[in-house]
């Protein structure tokens, strides 16, 4: 399977919303299927990592990555929400899995500086995410080592939850420390959680630029007729 190019995320669309597919939405009994089934779609796939401690659900690991990275060419995105203990092991085994972008989170202080030196060395990208009530601007001495800022809207690890009151106004001022870091590259700033009909107009408007799908796209009715209307906003 053909891998993304070493520009993906500079050539990623600027003109619309980035179509970022979570994983945990598809259908994980027949997932070569379903994954298939979105790919004309998709500009990023994205994989959550949780051990249930950090966060508290417990989710994929390194094989499943190098399991989609047999099937799909697309970049994969892999969230880690797990405990600094365990962190740099973590970032390895899914570097060794075929991870295009690993985002740790800022909340990972103790070991974030290392982790983004260990991305710098093994070549893949570097992101961070933010809990919803982790203060933003604990991004902002990271931003330029960034690739992707992502900020929750909603509790980690838990779906079906609803939008954050808080989530547009953060999500501007996360625009604004990354407009401001004098890094020389692109840095995408993406919005996950709570993503539903309502919510995706306000967090394109506040600044995100890629929005985590996923039950709004894997189980639409008509997947052509809803990303059409994700492109438009």
């Amino acid at each position: 399977m053909t891998t993304p190019s070493k520009t993906w995320i500079a050539d990623l669309p600027k003109d619309r919303l980035i179509a970022e597919f979570s994983v945990w939405s598809a259908d994980l009994v027949h997932l070569a299927d379903d994954l298939a089934r979105v790919d004309p779609h998709v500009d990023i796939l994205h994989i959550d990592v949780a051990d249930g401690h950090f966060a508290p659900a417990m989710l994929f690991f390194p094989d499943l990555v190098a399991g989609v990275r047999k099937v799909s060419a697309r970049p994969i995105h892999v969230h880690l929400m797990v405990a600094d203990s365990i962190l740099l092991s973590q970032i390895e085994q899914f570097a060794d899995a075929g991870s295009d972008l690993i985002s740790l989170h800022v909340e990972n202080e103790s070991v974030a500086a290392e982790a983004l030196d260990l991305l710098d060395r093994r070549g893949v990208a570097a992101g961070m995410v933010l809990k919803v009530d982790t203060p933003v601007e604990r991004v902002e001495k990271y931003a330029s080592r960034l690739r992707f800022v992502t900020l929750l809207g909603t509790a980690i690890g838990v779906k079906g939850q609803g939008l954050d009151e808080k989530a547009g106004a953060r999500l501007q001022q996360a625009k604004q420390i990354i407009a401001g870091c004098g890094a020389a590259h692109r840095i995408v700033l993406a919005a996950d959680g709570g993503i539903r009909e309502h919510t995706v107009p306000l967090l394109r408007q506040s600044g995100a630029e890629t929005i985590v799908l996923g039950s709004l796209a894997f189980n639409a009715p008509s997947l052509d007729e809803r990303m059409a209307w994700v492109r438009a906003l």
